[in-house]
């Protein structure tokens, strides 16, 4: 049985299962008119995120043609992208708007515990 995956846009280098993916199958994409395959290294249920270009850690996860988080160590073309592996990048505000003590620089993760 053909498993599937979803891609939103052309910059995205995710996308998202539409049925659960075993470790050792492979995914199939149907964009722009033609269908690539994208390995799944792990188990990755419906509606999760798969990587389909290695992402190094620091750089951008783009769903949806947006920056959605970061990589927060390197990830692997297949592997499944979620919060094990993501960070995010918003920041925590304020009632006045001004970012919360201690994030720095205008990028930083809301840091909550």
């Amino acid at each position: 049985m053909t498993k599937y995956a979803k891609r939103i846009r052309e910059k995205d280098n995710v996308v998202t299962a539409v049925s659960d993916c075993k470790a050792g199958e492979t995914v199939t994409v149907r964009f722009e008119g033609k269908e690539t395959q994208y390995p799944c290294n792990e188990d990755v249920a419906f509606g999760h995120k798969i990587a389909i270009v290695d992402i190094e850690e620091g750089k951008p996860i783009i769903k949806y043609g947006e920056t959605i988080g970061i990589a927060s160590r390197t990830i692997k073309k297949g592997d499944w992208v979620h919060i094990h592996n993501t960070k995010d990048t918003y920041l925590c505000l304020d009632r006045d708007g001004k970012p919360l003590p201690g994030q720095e620089g205008e990028n930083a993760p809301c840091a909550i515990s």
